[in-house]
């Protein structure tokens, strides 16, 4: 996926200048002509980035910048500061693309120096005639080639200069967690998704690649790993699942194998974009053991049969409904998100309530939905009977409202629990901003902890009690000892 429903059920995107978050408005340095710039040749050349888009985007952002470093470019935060702009891009719907354009168009205009690179770059030619001031244009995930086309617009420094860079690369995220990629690309061909045409077909890592990243990791300090590919559950399939003998350890190219022997490095794994295979049924075995955080992310995309197969999905919801009951049997602890869309071309109100329906008896945890939106090149396109706009945004305020009382059974379900948190930040207020195994970065709600322990921070694995609940977030106080 490109961007994905945040803590509030609405489209989020990772994106900043380096490291700045970015909104609608400009990101703050005052407004530059775009000229060809110069810089004094004693100091090194600065690179602004703007990165929009999913974890796995993020994760290709932090692989360029950790190479420019390495090369001795200087990484900055504003436009003003920076010789050259990169734009990563996303594609992933409409929305998506419309925020992309916007973002190149306001580098090229606060800076005029301008590389653009991310899943629009798989469309050259029809980025070229919207933005044709852009100097080059790389596609998605070839970090490569991105780095080539910053050496020919910013020469890095000569004689090179190459700088220290951490063995975990430079990171994006707070140093308490991490992405972890395993794979690129999809094999699937629902008809309202074109992340195949973008990023192509499945490409896993291998099992040992993997795995040293994610020692490296563990090494500076990371309590979290977030496991991330455009289908993660598929992961090792176009490998044949072979056995890589590079780990110390036999390990196969299998999900199942390479989360084991990720559950082995002492912290939270949490695994996320996993399709609905059969043997997802052992990956909640591990979490019942312990070897994984007891959290799914399953995006179902809908619960209409006739529905889902024009979506190209799996179409039984009845067996989902078995398989998710199955599965809480299993691991009683176990936290499930979701995503769904509606207004698909299509749907009907009967099919609309064949969705409420489904999320009523499914009682997920946690749920994001979208308005279908119609992207250059994906089959749905095509199909009759679309549903006005305004329609669809009824529906998904209403399937939105329906699974916040969901949610907030299911959080006050936590009331009186003891459980242990993670710490990500500290509030205005004073209180910890935290997260259980239930709720993963970004998308998820918070467990806001008071009074903060003395000396607690980001990074601190907490025990808590929880006090209370509202339809996102829960509030807890630090636990007694036992």
């Amino acid at each position: 996926m490109g961007f994905g429903p945040d803590r509030r059920g609405g489209l989020r995107a990772a994106a900043g200048l380096v490291y700045k978050r970015r909104s609608r408005k400009p990101p703050g340095p005052p407004k530059v002509p775009p000229v060809k710039r110069s810089r004094p040749a004693a100091r090194a050349p600065r690179v602004g980035f703007v990165s929009l888009g999913c974890p796995k985007a993020l994760v290709d952002t932090e692989r360029v910048l950790t190479r420019l470093r390495a090369e001795g470019y200087e990484l900055v935060g504003s436009y003003a500061e920076a010789d050259l702009v990169v734009v990563s891009t996303c594609g992933f719907i409409e929305a998506a693309e419309a925020e992309s354009l916007e973002a190149i168009e306001e580098a090229v205009a606060e800076h005029g120096r301008v590389v653009v690179t991310g899943c629009l770059g798989a469309r050259a030619e029809r980025l070229r005639a919207a933005c044709p001031q852009v100097l080059e244009i790389t596609g998605p995930g070839d970090e490569a080639a991105t780095v080539a086309a910053i050496r020919r617009h910013l020469p890095p420094p000569r004689p090179a200069a190459g700088v220290p860079v951490p063995p975990e690369g430079l990171r994006l995220t707070p140093r308490h967690y991490a992405y972890l990629k395993v794979a690129e690309g999809c094999d699937h061909r629902c008809s309202f998704c074109v992340i195949p045409q973008l990023r192509g077909g499945l490409r896993s890592r291998p099992p040992g690649e993997v795995l040293a990243e994610a020692r490296r990791l563990v090494e500076a300090g990371v309590r979290e790993l977030l496991v991330v590919a455009q289908d993660t559950a598929a992961y090792g399939r176009d490998l044949g699942h072979r056995v890589d003998l590079s780990t110390g350890r036999p390990v196969a190219a299998r999900i199942v194998d390479l989360a084991r022997a990720l559950g082995g490095l002492g912290v939270w794994v949490r695994l996320h974009y996993v399709y609905p295979y059969r043997h997802v049924d052992a990956l909640v075995d591990l979490m019942a053991e312990g070897l994984l955080v007891p959290y799914l992310d399953v995006p179902l995309q809908h619960a209409s049969p006739r529905i889902l197969r024009a979506m190209r999905r799996p179409a039984a919801a009845e067996r989902m409904l078995e398989r998710i009951a199955r599965w809480r049997a299993r691991c009683p602890g176990l936290a499930i998100r979701s995503t769904f869309i509606v207004g698909f071309p299509g749907e009907t109100e009967a099919d609309f309530e064949s969705l409420l329906g489904f999320l009523e008896a499914a009682e997920l945890d946690r749920v994001g939905c979208f308005t279908y939106s119609p992207v250059e090149g994906a089959a749905a396109n095509a199909l009759p009977g679309h549903v006005p706009p305004e329609e669809a945004e009824a529906r998904r305020a209403e399937l939105m409202a329906r699974q916040a009382a969901i949610s907030a059974r299911r959080l006050a379900a936590r009331v009186g629990r003891r459980e242990t948190v993670l710490v990500d930040a500290v509030a205005e207020d004073g209180a910890l901003l935290a997260r259980s195994p239930a709720e993963a970065p970004e998308v998820d709600g918070w467990v806001r902890v008071r009074p903060a322990p003395e000396g607690a921070g980001p990074g601190d694995l907490l025990e808590v009690e929880i006090t209370a609940a509202s339809e996102h977030d829960l509030e807890a106080r630090p636990a007694p000892p036992r």
